[in-house]
């Protein structure tokens, strides 16, 4: 403990004036945020934590990985998980003898899902990418080589979907797989970097894995095209329609940037979209193409969606993120039954393991388990209450739970990236956050009595392992000592916790410094 206190003593010592002084706005405003403790809206929707990403499904079988998984469900809330390259040649799932005969193996998938279903999550099953037994070509993708080319023969691949559900039935019982999503590849539109055949070839491979799905069960749930960009979901739905082929959901996916895809080390240059709908005008827009189509009721899935598509951007990192992440959740609505944050660990290794510790990886955890400003969005929307009430406000959620405590969660939302300046270069340097003005809460219909008042901030070095990173000089290792310090910096807990008396006019007022990209909840608990 002794050399603990020392450390920590001398970390706080280097925290001096940060590199970038953050100028006073020219007028400060006060945010009124006005709710009604008797006014219900109804059940509040959590779509945001029905699924959550994962790079590979190797990985899922580190210890590391688990583990952080498992915090992730207890804090976060998430119930199902998605992951690239469970057909892979590192899952042993499919080979062939010398005479050409398919054999079948799922000892690596099986300790996997048995992990996951233990903690009580479910699998929304990737079906991706093609063992190179099956394959029509070598071409393959990142640094664990997925193949992304067709299958040589359309009917093995409908028999290996068919064997594998069949193996899934047998070892977790339908009731079980009913509730399981089944997607066929993923971004097939990315041509030739996911998917060498055209999109005729993605349809023939779509059709040969729903029918191999439903002949285990029609009660089983399928669906795609998996796509970039929202691409291909109108042909899709026509092409099933006209050629009954099943299909029960839509899935694709969206990144808030300006342009371009597949940039595994962020050599390019990803700039976050200036557009203040991004991703969620995309969510909406599907929604609408569905509705439009002749099967307007198929359920809507984002299975891939964050601020940017490459696992070398800073932003994940910064504390913008957590504002951000909420500002796109609040903006979709009531559009989709799933949006998958992409991805909840930075144990991703599409471009082989990195370097540092904080590389602008995608996860809510870096490698050593820190928790990130995106991790505490999710855990903080995970307090919120199941009954959500009335609020004008575009930037805060106010529910409460059926023990009558109140959880206000709300957020300042400001595009600070300047001009002729990339993620790259800007989210990698220390960024105080100016200031706003107030932010007031006007709470009106508590019952009378006394509660605990537990306040809670995301924003610059509040909830900011990041910031505190920088300050230590970016070490490319960290000591275990280190680790725990940021750990510490990133808690989660209560910046204050206090007891508060409800009048007999059932009022509460409250008011607090913003800045900008801060996040509260407020948590009112009767006593």
């Amino acid at each position: 403990m002794k050399a603990k206190s020392i450390v920590i003593s001398l970390l706080l010592v280097l925290f001096g004036t940060p590199t970038w002084a953050a100028p006073k706005t020219k007028q400060e405003t006060r945010r009124v945020i006005t709710i009604d403790y008797r006014q219900e809206k109804g059940k509040f929707n959590t779509f945001f934590k029905e699924c959550v990403g994962a790079g590979r499904a190797n990985e899922g079988l580190r210890a590391d990985w688990q583990q952080q998984l498992r915090l992730v469900r207890e804090e976060c809330g998430f119930r199902y998980i998605r992951m690239h390259g469970l057909l892979c040649d590192d899952m042993g799932v499919y080979r062939e003898d010398r005479t050409g005969n398919p054999q079948y193996n799922y000892q690596y998938i099986d300790v996997l899902y048995d992990f996951i279903l233990s903690i009580g999550m479910k699998p929304f099953v990737e079906l991706g990418f093609m063992p190179s037994a099956l394959a029509s070509g070598d071409r393959t993708i990142f640094w664990w080589k997925g193949n992304v080319t067709p299958p040589k023969d359309y009917q093995r691949w409908e028999k290996l979907i068919e064997h594998l559900v069949r193996h899934f039935t047998d070892r977790y019982g339908p009731e079980e797989v009913k509730s399981w999503y089944f997607e066929v590849w993923n971004e097939p539109n990315l041509t030739p970097y996911f998917w060498t055949g055209t999109q005729d070839d993605y349809f023939k491979l779509y059709k040969h894995a729903a029918q191999a799905i439903k002949r285990v069960n029609p009660a089983y749930r399928v669906g795609g095209p998996a796509t970039a960009g929202a691409a291909w979901e109108s042909e899709l739905i026509e092409f099933c329609h006209k050629n009954n082929v099943p299909i029960d959901f839509i899935s694709t996916h969206s990144y808030g940037v300006e342009a371009g895809y597949l940039d595994q080390y962020g050599e390019t240059g990803t700039i976050l979209s200036k557009d203040p709908w991004s991703v969620s005008k995309d969510v909406i827009e599907s929604r609408r193409e569905i509705a439009a189509s002749p099967m307007p009721h198929l359920e809507l899935h984002y299975t891939e969606w964050s601020s940017s598509y490459t696992p070398a951007d800073p932003i994940h990192d910064s504390y913008h993120q957590a504002a951000y992440i909420l500002e796109k959740i609040k903006q979709v609505g009531d559009a989709a039954q799933s949006m998958s944050y992409w991805v909840f660990t930075d144990i991703f290794e599409e471009a082989g393991p990195r370097f540092t510790p904080f590389h602008g990886g995608f996860g809510l955890l870096n490698y050593q388990g820190i928790k990130k400003p995106a991790y505490h969005a999710f855990a903080f929307l995970n307090k919120m209450g199941e009954i959500e009430l009335a609020n004008n406000d575009t930037r805060s959620w106010a529910c409460k739970n059926e023990n009558g405590d109140l959880q206000i969660l709300c957020w300042d939302f400001t595009f600070t990236l300047p001009d002729s300046i990339n993620n790259q270069d800007y989210y990698i340097r220390d960024l105080p956050a100016r200031p706003k003005g107030t932010l007031a809460l006007d709470v009106n219909g508590i019952p009378q009595g006394k509660y605990i008042l537990e306040t809670y901030r995301i924003g610059y070095q509040h909830n900011d392992p990041y910031s505190s990173y920088i300050q230590l000089n970016r070490p490319d290792q960290l000591t275990p000592l280190q680790v725990e310090f940021l750990k510490n910096q990133s808690s989660g807990q209560p910046t204050a916790r206090e007891i508060i008396e409800i009048n007999p006019q059932g009022q509460y007022r409250r008011e607090v410094p913003l800045h900008e990209n801060d996040v509260y909840l407020f948590v009112i608990k009767k006593l």
